[in-house]
């Protein structure tokens, strides 16, 4: 094997279905990883018999690559990178291009273009969604940084993403940390998603007395529908359907209620409270997995704290799909992809990031894991209107609103009646509501401002700035 077209640090489970997914599009790999022994397993492994060669040092590692040299770095975000970009920088030559694969801070990713291109290097920061099978078979990937590194790297990825009716599920998103910043909103919808299909799963099965294989039945027949068919709600069928081997029980039943994170939801929900966006369905979704962290309390609570009592709650037939908690489901998910958007859309202003939702849509329709048939919608949206405000005021995403509202609002009614806590669900409808009200009540908050602390007011009738002398 000669030099190899494309080079890979860090042999996890991602880096290692990455480089396999390249070399079977036809590019020779070399690759590294800080420990030796991961190395050998894999060339032995999964990498037995292809065009994939190692190396030992990040010396031997750029000495194997031909120039200009491309390299994916598949490590842990934060100073792990810095620490990479250090060791390998004195072997680099001008017109090398680094590429970061992994779920870094987009402000990092900002830092780190700017002083790589300094030095006459490329930079890229590339989100990457599919989990490891995405990786392996064609994942979504969401590069940012400036053109001409992503001209220099478009030939691969464009073959190592997945691939739907209208392309490869990878496009240039902008300079900078962009591909970073869409990767990390990505993240945050899919908190939303999770969330609102667990909600769901707590109310089937706690206020309709559902059993797994039944509940799996009802999310069966969501995904057959063009609004609820999705990845996500594939797999919850899947996880909802799946026996314990030890007993037949259901197996989500047998999993303690604590639900991990890695940080791309929190980054989410920062970056909206800086950038002045609401996201009410993705903060809840975040605040729901710091409440299930506390499991002891929540236990104790349980003991003093009583709610209302089993009851059985109106929400439909499982013959019926269970409807009203169907449009439930839809207007939340809605809710979710159109906050995650209005936060893109800010980015994109303030950043200066010029980026094309419409684009962006059609990228995450395959290989990532929020891909789902709405994203068709949202794309022909943005298609037909790229100044459109938010996704609900796209006709189709209007009647839809419209029609299920009245099953999201009763969906919420019953929950609240029977003590079940449906966040991401409550704060969907609020945040529709909100959206919706011509005027709030907000004109009292500002009201108090001036009155503590002389912040002033404007008027409906008149232009200016006023201040009342409201006490005594």
């Amino acid at each position: 094997m000669g030099k190899g077209h494309f080079g890979l640090i860090g042999l996890g489970v991602m880096g290692e279905n990455l480089v396999l997914n390249a070399e079977r599009n036809g590019f020779s790999s070399v690759v590294y990883n800080r420990t030796a022994q991961k190395t050998d397993d894999f060339l032995a492994g999964l990498g037995a018999g292809k065009q994939i060669s190692a190396a030992y040092s990040l010396q031997e590692f750029v000495d194997k690559l031909e120039k200009p040299r491309r390299i994916l770095m598949m490590i842990k975000a934060g100073q792990p990178i810095d620490d990479t970009i250090a060791s390998i920088a004195p072997y680099l030559e001008e017109g090398d291009l680094l590429i970061d694969g992994g779920n870094s801070l987009f402000k990092d990713t900002e830092r780190r273009v700017a002083e790589l291109e300094s030095m006459s290097f490329g930079y890229i920061g590339m989100g990457v969604s599919g989990g490891a099978k995405g990786a392996l078979e064609g994942p979504s990937m969401m590069p940012g940084g400036t053109r001409q590194a992503y001209d220099a790297i478009e030939s691969l990825v464009s073959k190592m993403a997945a691939q739907v009716e209208d392309g490869p599920c990878v496009t240039y998103i902008g300079p900078g940390g962009s591909g970073h910043f869409v990767k990390t909103v990505h993240n945050g919808i899919e908190y939303g998603v999770e969330q609102i299909l667990a909600e769901a799963y707590d109310l089937m099965k706690r206020g309709a007395g559902l059993n797994g294989s039944q509940m799996a039945d009802v999310l069966g027949q969501w995904n057959s529908t063009e609004e609820l068919s999705s990845y996500l709600v594939e797999i919850t069928e899947v996880c909802l359907r799946t026996k314990d081997p030890e007993d037949g029980g259901d197996l989500v039943e047998k999993i303690v209620d604590v639900a991990g994170q890695k940080g791309t939801g929190l980054w989410t929900v920062i970056s909206a409270l800086e950038l002045g966006v609401a996201v009410p369905t993705i903060y809840e979704s975040v605040n729901a997995r710091v409440l299930s962290s506390l499991h002891g309390e929540r236990q104790k609570a349980e003991t003093v704290l009583h709610g209302p009592g089993a009851t059985a709650l109106e929400l439909g037939s499982p013959i019926d799909g269970m409807a009203p908690l169907q449009d439930a489901c839809v207007l939340s998910c809605i809710a979710s992809y159109a906050q995650g958007i209005a936060l893109i859309e800010e980015a994109s202003r303030v950043y200066n990031y010029e980026l094309n939702i419409a684009a962006i849509a059609q990228i995450w329709k395959g290989g990532c894991i929020i891909r789902a048939r709405l994203l068709k919608r949202i794309q022909e949206a943005y298609n037909n209107n790229s100044e459109l405000a938010n996704l609900m005021l796209d006709p189709w995403f209007a009647e839809q609103i419209q029609r299920r509202l009245p099953g999201l609002r009763q969906t919420v009614i019953e929950a609240t009646r029977a003590g079940i806590p449906v966040p991401c669900f409550a704060a969907s409808l609020s945040y529709i509501d909100s959206y919706r009200t011509a005027r709030l009540p907000q004109n009292l908050v500002q009201a108090m401002r001036d009155c503590f602390g002389s912040h002033t007011y404007k008027r409906l009738d008149k232009g200016g700035d006023f201040h009342t002398e409201w006490l005594p």
